[in-house]
């Protein structure tokens, strides 16, 4: 890529830039699951992510600004806006599952959310919490109260946080439960512009940074079939894998059955095939 200098490698994305303004993001067929990249990729994640990312990003500008300038004809690659990161992974859970239910089960709270007595694992909560977790360079995030959030990014910047990353959530997970599918939870990147104007960055509802169950096939007190790659995350477990470095190598049909499910994932919430989207990549912000 002459025309971009490498700037950094994220779990599944490369990051150039192209000037002092703009960056381009490559999103990478890598998957990660416990914050470990496994060795085995899955063919066109990157473009479902991409494009899915891009999908919302259209979708939810009257919410919040984002980053998004364009895309590039590989699917994959996205032409950003350079932002100052804030140091906060925005989780919004509107069911509860994976830590939180870990969580739950241990204090009966999650994030300093105390929750009612004898929920069942995959319940729906009263209402969407906001659940920040820290932003891990390495190791794995860990869930933190609001006054730890606020403690790193001040209290009026969270409390916009926190509004935003609810609003964001229920505009999503309206649209998608129109079409089958729950967004159990989901986690946003949030930064801000040279004027300090608050944009969503990186990825968006996309089955990397949500949990996506179908809607008709949903009964809580278990754990649930997904859209995401929990199909992957449940294999690493079977293996008493202990969730550190070097991760496991995925087998064909781990491999094959997690690339539907995200491609499954990308047709129903944005309604264009996903051939459509290979050949007109712009065809998810019309």
């Amino acid at each position: 890529m002459p025309e971009a200098a490498h700037v950094g490698s994220g779990k599944v994305r490369e990051l150039y830039a192209l000037d002092d303004d703009r960056l381009l993001l490559v999103a990478s067929d890598r998957i990660s699951t416990f914050d470990v990249v496994l060795p085995t990729e899955i063919p066109d994640k990157g473009r479902v992510l991409t494009g899915l990312s891009a999908f919302w990003f259209a979708r939810t500008q009257s919410i919040v600004p984002n980053h998004l300038l364009g895309l590039r004809e590989d699917g994959r690659s996205s032409e950003c806006r350079r932002l100052e990161m804030l140091p906060l992974e925005c989780v919004v859970r509107g069911y509860i599952t994976g830590s939180g239910w870990k969580d739950y089960q241990a204090t009966g709270a999650i994030s300093g959310h105390v929750l009612p007595v004898g929920l069942q694992e995959s319940d729906r909560l009263p209402g969407p919490i906001f659940t920040p977790s820290t932003k891990a360079f390495e190791g794995h995030d860990e869930n933190i109260d609001l006054g730890q959030a606020a403690d790193l990014v001040g209290t009026e910047r969270l409390e916009e946080v926190e509004r935003v990353s609810l609003e964001l959530y229920h505009s999503a997970s309206e649209h998608a439960r129109e079409r089958g599918i729950i967004i159990a939870d989901t986690k946003f990147e949030l930064g801000v512009d040279s004027g300090r104007r608050l944009r969503l960055a990186d990825e968006a509802f996309t089955p990397d940074s949500s949990r996506f169950w179908p809607a008709d096939e949903y009964e809580p007190g278990r754990a649930q079939p997904s859209f995401d790659k929990q199909f992957v995350r449940d294999y690493c477990e079977s293996l008493g894998w202990d969730k550190s470095y070097p991760g496991p190598e995925l087998p064909k049909d781990v491999v094959t059955g997690t690339r539907a499910r995200y491609i499954e994932a990308f047709e129903r919430l944005t309604e264009i095939s996903f051939e459509r989207y290979l050949e007109e990549p712009e065809a998810v912000v019309e």
